[in-house]
């Protein structure tokens, strides 16, 4: 019997792959998306040491899934703004770019994030 891998495995797998060659610095850090069934999470990473430089997530929003993560990336680029970043590396998370990581990164451009 062939045994099919499960979708949350095989976007682990794209992850790995893509987390290869993305490597956020202070200057330009990754910014990585989460996106569980309910909530939406995005963080600014600086690889090099380790550290999350801002966060945001969809806890205390409520609405359909891709408003609520466009105001997700609204506030992620506020947040980058306070800590004087405006370009960033995106890190889809293995996740395909459409429906609430799209509006995300629509939303961070929007407000003046670059990648």
């Amino acid at each position: 019997m062939i045994k099919k891998e499960s979708r949350n495995d095989m976007r682990k797998v794209r992850h790995e792959r893509v987390r290869k060659q993305i490597i956020g610095t202070k200057d330009i850090p990754r910014l990585n998306v989460y996106r569980s069934n309910k909530n939406i999470y995005v963080q600014l990473i600086d690889d090099e040491n380790g550290v999350t430089l801002a966060s945001a997530s969809s806890m205390n929003m409520k609405g359909n899934n891709t408003e609520v993560a466009a105001k997700v990336g609204e506030a992620i680029a506020k947040e980058a703004k306070k800590c004087k970043i405006s370009k960033v590396k995106f890190d889809r998370g293995g996740y395909l770019y459409h429906g609430r990581v799209k509006a995300l990164a629509d939303a961070a451009r929007e407000n003046g994030l670059e990648f």
